[in-house]
């Protein structure tokens, strides 16, 4: 789940920006390349590349099952991938940024890197994977970082924006000014990796190699691309800059803030390319309270859980529950009760209700046109705006500032206040009565509620689409509006006011969202323990990409943080 969790967030911003009317570009993918993978495949009797195949392909099928519509990639054994690490490697050298010198420490294999005393404990185990690290003393080419600390601080200092939340922004601000280091970026005795061509006897880096896959993911793939005799010599570099380079935000686990937020700039700098607009380093999660981790036996499957509950529960509990960018805990009768809450109980109930009764007392379809719907009840009320009108502007326009901030936890809280209000309203009119029993005048109102209703649930359809496309999709289809995804076929703009009309037939009423049974066992099933250990609302680490990956039964590929790029 630490890989599908940001990823779903960034999946959730690029719906957002395209229904905004935003060229995207979502980018996701692995980290195919270092010493910890190549013994992971040696331990499976594969070669490298066929192992990182598997694993790549089980990472495409999950992110179908969570519907996450990513727009390229990233493989870092694709090969217009080192045509592109070549070219920034030889940039930095041509500046006179990397020079060969001897290095001893202590490196954890699993982090990919050295390690400082006062991180480890006496024992010298990693604090992350709590694994001994090794003492190594190799010769490596290092790349003078400590050079650009002065333009390092100015950026941190200068931008609230370029490390986000302010929490991590402030982290990031004190490592720099405790003085940053020069970093290896090459290794002599690691062959599975990208040789270096000004000494083929060491491989790049894994992080030096898996950072410029933002850049190389902007490129087609070398099968897709044009065959000219041009194209072979022609820049990558420059022709990322022309696919939207730079990117709007990167998507990553705090644990690897400090190459993000620290190499990954200074790279760029000695690169002289511009530099991404924003890190945002995301929370950890828990499950019932405690870390997750093989010893407890509570990792946490997304596959599991997408397999028992469908992609929109387990995409709304995570967006909703977890506030982006600091810690979150899961549970599984939490994450029941939240679902059945909000999209069975209210967005489900307010649909089907409505539907139902406009189906038994409409048959020709809708008796009038929402704009016409608040128009009458304006004129009774005197010309104030109808109670849905106003509530679906103002919670549209919060949801709209929430999910452009990375915070989607706001925007379901937005677009659920309109489910809560269509309910309230539909409780406060009754129309049911005025149907059965009520005078012409009476019914006349009443049908102007139905109709009032079903356009908040098709506003709330679109406005709650980045979250759960599957279930607004089905939203829209029960409204007579078409089937199929809404992808390119509704935007932003269509979370205004009055496009039902008068006449429109409506689906036959279907539940567009089946109530979670929570008498069935769990699919998850507690840690020992679990019932006494305080929940971790917002402390606590935990199931971070690389703790989650350990936990794998395979060593899988670092999944590369996730980049969402949308140029206006």
């Amino acid at each position: 789940m630490g890989s599908s969790y940001p990823t779903i967030a960034a999946d959730v911003l690029a719906r957002f920006q395209r229904l905004s009317g935003k060229r995207v570009r979502f980018l996701t993918g692995t980290d195919e390349h270092g010493e910890k993978i190549a013994l992971a495949a040696a331990a499976r009797s594969m070669s490298p590349q066929e192992h990182c195949d598997n694993i790549v392909q089980a990472y495409k099928e999950l992110w179908a099952k969570l519907d996450i519509a990513y727009d390229g990639f990233i493989r870092t054994t694709d090969s217009q991938h080192e045509a592109l690490v070549q070219e920034v490697l030889q940039r930095v050298w041509d500046k006179g940024d990397i020079y060969k010198a001897s290095y001893s420490g202590w490196y954890c294999v699993d982090c990919e890197e050295y390690k400082d005393e006062k991180e480890m404990d006496g024992e010298h185990n990693c604090p992350t994977h709590r694994r001994p690290c090794q003492h190594r003393e190799e010769e490596n080419y290092f790349f003078a970082l400590s050079k650009y600390q002065a333009q390092l601080e100015a950026l941190l200092e200068g931008s609230d924006g370029f490390v986000q939340p302010a929490s991590r922004r402030n982290e990031v601000l004190g490592w720099v000014r405790e003085g940053v280091r020069d970093f290896s970026i090459s290794r002599s005795a690691v062959q599975w990796g990208i040789p270096m061509r000004q000494d083929p006897s060491h491989t790049v880096y894994v992080w030096f190699d898996a950072l410029n896959g933002y850049l190389s993911g902007l490129l087609p793939l070398a099968d897709d691309a044009p065959s000219s005799s041009s194209s072979s010599s022609s820049s990558s570099v420059e022709a990322a800059l022309a696919q939207g380079w730079p990117a709007d935000v990167h998507v990553i686990g705090k644990d690897i803030l400090r190459f993000h937020a620290i190499y990954w700039p200074g790279m760029l700098m000695s690169a002289g390319l511009p530099l991404p607009k924003q890190v945002f380093g995301h929370g950890f999660l828990t499950k019932d309270g405690l870390k997750m981790g093989k010893a407890l036996g509570n990792t946490l499957d997304p596959e599991a859980l997408v397999n028992a509950y469908g992609a929109d529960a387990v995409r709304l509990f995570f967006m909703k529950e977890v506030a982006f960018g600091q810690d979150g805990n899961f549970s599984e009768s939490a994450f029941r009760d939240t679902v059945n809450a909000t999209l069975a109980n209210s967005v489900g109930n307010m649909l089907n209700r409505t539907l139902g009764l406009l189906r038994k007392n409409y048959e020709a379809g809708l008796p009038c046109s929402a704009a016409e719907a608040v128009a009458a009840a304006g004129e009774e009320q005197q010309q104030q705006q109808h109670p849905l009108v106003a509530v679906c502007e103002q919670q549209v326009a919060a949801a709209a500032a929430a999910y452009g901030k990375l915070a989607p936890h706001q925007a379901v809280e937005a677009v659920l206040a309109i489910s809560a209000a269509g309910n309230l309203y539909l409780e406060q009119t009754a129309p049911w009565s005025a149907l059965k029993k009520g005078s012409d005048e009476e019914k006349a109102a009443a049908g102007r509620v139905l109709v009032a209703v079903l356009e908040t649930a098709r506003i709330l359809a679109v406005a709650l689409s980045p979250i759960t496309p599957g279930l607004s999709s089905r939203i829209y289809q029960q409204l007579g509006l078409g089937e199929g995804a809404l992808d390119g076929r509704v935007s932003w703009s269509d979370t205004a006011w009055g496009q039902l009309q008068a006449g429109h037939c409506t689906a036959a009423p279907q539940p567009v969202f089946a109530r979670l049974d929570d008498t069935v066992p769990l699919v998850t099933e507690p840690a020992p323990g679990a019932a006494a250990a305080v929940p971790a609302g917002g402390k606590g680490g935990g199931g971070g990409k690389k703790q989650q990956q350990k936990q794998q039964k395979q060593q899988k590929p670092k999944e590369a943080a996730t980049a969402a790029a949308a140029a206006s």
